[in-house]
Order: C-alpha cells, then sequence, then structure tokens
C-alpha cells in the first residue's frame, strides 16, 4: 500500500511538472511574456536612416512599442540592396524579439537579382504585414541640361554610358535596368546603400540622375535643387500631380512602386504574428499617423499576413518575368 502511494506522489509530481512546464511554455510566448516586457523587440531595417524603409520603421514604431507594452527598437543595417538586414533577421531566433522592414527590393527584387540569395523571402520568413507604399521619380541635379524626360533620352543616346545614375537598392536596380532596356539607353549605374546616400550624391552633384521615392524629391522638386522628367507609377502623383508618369511619355507598361512590410523570422508563433499584425494596423488606422504617411507621399496597406503572403506569392515570379525579359541576369 505504501509503495502504491509513493507510485502515485510521484506521478502526479510528474504530471504537475509536466503542467508546469506547458504553462510556462504558454505564458512565456515572445512578445506576450507579462513577466519579460522590458526587453525591446529589435526592428532590423535594410537601409540608412532618411530611407523609405527607415521612415516606415519609424513611423510605427513608438506606437507598436506602446500597443504591445514593449519598446520596438529601430536597428538600422544599411548594405547594398539590403541584404545584411535580411540575412540577419533570417538567420535570428523566432522569438519574436526581432522583426524585418521588408520591401519588393529585399523580397521580391533580389530574388532575380543574385543566384545564391543568403536568404529566401518566402522559405526564411512568416509575413506579418505589409504598412505603406510609394512610388519613384526619374530626378536629375538642377546642372543637368535636359529639361524632360525625352531631352533625357536623347542625351544618353548622344553619349552612352556617361550619365551617371544613383541606383538605391534592388528595386531601384531592377528599375534602372528596366528603364534602360525599354527606352534604349546606356547609363553608368552607380550602387549606394540606401535611397539617402542617394539623395545626397544627387544634390552635391557627384551623379546626375537618380531614381528615388516620391516623398524624398518632393521638398527637392519645390525648390529647385532637383529637376523631375516623371514618376514611376501607373498614376500621377498626389504630391507632383503636374509631373506626368513615365507611361504617360512613351514607356508603356514601365511601373515601379515600392511597398514595405513587416516580417518574422520562420518558426516565430502564429500567437506572435497575429498580435503583431493587429497592433500595427491599429498603429496605422490612427488618424494623425496617416497624415504624416500621405503628407509623405505613402498609401497606407495594413494587410494581412495572408495577404501579404500571396503578394509575395505573385510578386517574385511577376517581377523575376520581367527582369529575364529586359536582360538582366542573377549575378
Amino acid at each position: 500500500m505504501r509503495q502504491l502511494c509513493v507510485r502515485v506522489r510521484r506521478s502526479s509530481v510528474s504530471l504537475l511538472a509536466v503542467i508546469a512546464v506547458l504553462q510556462f511554455g504558454l505564458h512565456a510566448t515572445p512578445a506576450l511574456a507579462q513577466n519579460d516586457q522590458k526587453r525591446p523587440i529589435r526592428l532590423l531595417v535594410p537601409s540608412a536612416p532618411g530611407g523609405p524603409s527607415d521612415f516606415a520603421a519609424r513611423l510605427i514604431s513608438t506606437r507598436l512599442g506602446e500597443t504591445l507594452g514593449q519598446a520596438v527598437i529601430v536597428d538600422n543595417r544599411q548594405s547594398v540592396n539590403g541584404i545584411i538586414a535580411s540575412e540577419i533577421a533570417a538567420q535570428s531566433p523566432p522569438d519574436g524579439y526581432t522583426l524585418l522592414i521588408g520591401n519588393i527590393g529585399t523580397m521580391v527584387m533580389n530574388v532575380g537579382l543574385y543566384k545564391k540569395l543568403p536568404y529566401d523571402p518566402q522559405r526564411d520568413f512568416v509575413p506579418i504585414g505589409q504598412l505603406v507604399s510609394a512610388g519613384t521619380a526619374l530626378v536629375a541635379n538642377p546642372k543637368f541640361p535636359a529639361n524632360n524626360f525625352r531631352e533625357f533620352v536623347a542625351a544618353a543616346k548622344k553619349e552612352p554610358g556617361r550619365i551617371t545614375i544613383a541606383v538605391a537598392g534592388a528595386n531601384g536596380a531592377v528599375a534602372t535596368e528596366v528603364l534602360k532596356y525599354m527606352s534604349g539607353i546606356t547609363l553608368n549605374n552607380i550602387p549606394y546603400k540606401g535611397s539617402s546616400p542617394s539623395e545626397v550624391a544627387l544634390l552635391s552633384g557627384e551623379v546626375s540622375s537618380a531614381l528615388l521615392s516620391i516623398p524624398a524629391v518632393t521638398p527637392h522638386v519645390r525648390s529647385g535643387r532637383m529637376k523631375i522628367y516623371g514618376v514611376t507609377t501607373a498614376k500621377r502623383s498626389h504630391l507632383l500631380p503636374d509631373t506626368p508618369t513615365i507611361q504617360e511619355q512613351g514607356l508603356t507598361g514601365y511601373e515601379f512602386g515600392n511597398w514595405h512590410g513587416l516580417l518574422a523570422p520562420k518558426g516565430t508563433s502564429n500567437v506572435v504574428i497575429r498580435r503583431v499584425n493587429k497592433a500595427a494596423v491599429h498603429v496605422l488606422s490612427q488618424k494623425d499617423l496617416v497624415d504624416i504617411a500621405l503628407a509623405r507621399g505613402n498609401d497606407i496597406i495594413a494587410n494581412s499576413p495572408e495577404e501579404f503572403t500571396a503578394n509575395l506569392a505573385r510578386d517574385i515570379p511577376h517581377y523575376k518575368k520581367i527582369m529575364a525579359s529586359s536582360g538582366i541576369e542573377p549575378q
């Protein structure tokens, strides 16, 4: 009888231990833990401060942290085509404490630009939600003689390879190559680690032209510090309503936008993904942030993980086809 009681007690202890482990596992769910809320969430950004991805991160980071009850720290890791930040995020523990700002360049264009990309956008990440989107514009230093897109193309054809163009990120690289292919011109590509350094290079005269985000170029165009030749979106921008699209000026089908979204390392729990998505959607519904985004030429997306996943599945093969048809070969 005594042996039976000992066995029952031992079994009870084992059962209680299992329950305790299960309860700990549930309550310690990353980014949800009530006893670990002082630990900050790292939000990796694949570009320098001041660029479009950085804007998206800083637009939401403070309010996202307030909503989640944890600080969100923006961590800029700039590199050519945003590879370093994306690789760091892909290799980070899926514990909810590392998030990534991805964009059409890092998550779509890079797939067609590199034979051996050190991360796979679909395999290594869980999409949380797209945040905002904005178009780009073809601009030039005010000292550059061409005054419109037609004159820019004519100048490039007259002196093939002499006109320099700043290339920021994978989206910029692809948009530049397709522009060259469709207009039959040759330009001298100068790569930069993000939109902000490209902007500085153009303003200083280090390069003659660039494809930069509409929000970034708008104040410079209005002040006369940049010339603008056209926007890459399907419709004209509300920030620059008098600027025609490049499609309007003869390059039918030339359309490039740039979205920014939140992703987490593969394996991050669905509970965390849902909670962060809900918080991000809530933040992007706040009128003052919406007004800031719109004033900077961005449109709010704020979609679901499923919609983000479906968009990646659609866009990756779509842009790979465009790149291949334009003669862009993976390096």
